[in-house]
């Protein structure tokens, strides 16, 4: 059971990933055309909306992969000196810490979505309705949070980190 919720959390992890990696590419060529567009007298009307909606997709796209891979600043100036099992509650401790707060960014986000949408707020020049961005962002953050959810329960169960075990064959499984 949970080898198949882990093998899920990865797709879903690297589908979030993916979808980070195309707002990168797009917010990559809207700049590059920005900056081309500048110098011949020419920018592009409401780039700085889309660059701004664009980096709420490419921050939160890659953070479920970030904790997956234990990317996430970590602090182990006394790792060596305590024990095994002190070091796992604090990986256990730290994961479910890390669940509860992307559950609130989810939370907090999503309710400012309903008040975007009731009030039918949208960015500056091109109108764009920021409730999408804000929903998307929500999705992504839970996503985040159920990953962080899964390593703490995975090191509850089994004592398995995924961020240390798949780290020494090179990537996610």
């Amino acid at each position: 059971m949970l080898n198949a919720t882990r093998k899920l959390a990865d797709r879903l992890i690297a589908l979030s990933a993916a979808v980070g990696a195309l707002g990168l590419i797009v917010e990559v060529i809207i700049l590059l055309a920005d900056v081309i567009g500048r110098a011949f007298g020419a920018p592009i009307y409401g780039s700085q909306d889309m660059i701004t909606m664009t980096m709420v997709i490419v921050v939160f796209g890659a953070m479920a992969l970030c904790d997956r891979q234990g990317g996430h600043i970590s602090v182990d100036l006394f790792e060596r000196s305590y024990p095994a099992w002190l070091n796992r509650m604090i990986d256990i401790f730290s994961a479910l810490l890390g669940a509860v707060i992307f559950f609130g960014i989810a939370y907090a986000v999503n309710e400012s979505a309903k008040i975007s949408m009731m009030l039918n707020l949208s960015t500056n020049l091109l109108r764009l309705p920021k409730a999408w961005f804000q929903n998307g962002l929500s999705i992504l953050a839970l996503l985040t949070a159920a990953g962080m959810a899964l390593r703490a329960i995975e090191l509850i169960l089994s004592g398995r980190d995924i961020r240390k075990v798949d780290t020494d064959k090179g990537g996610m499984a």
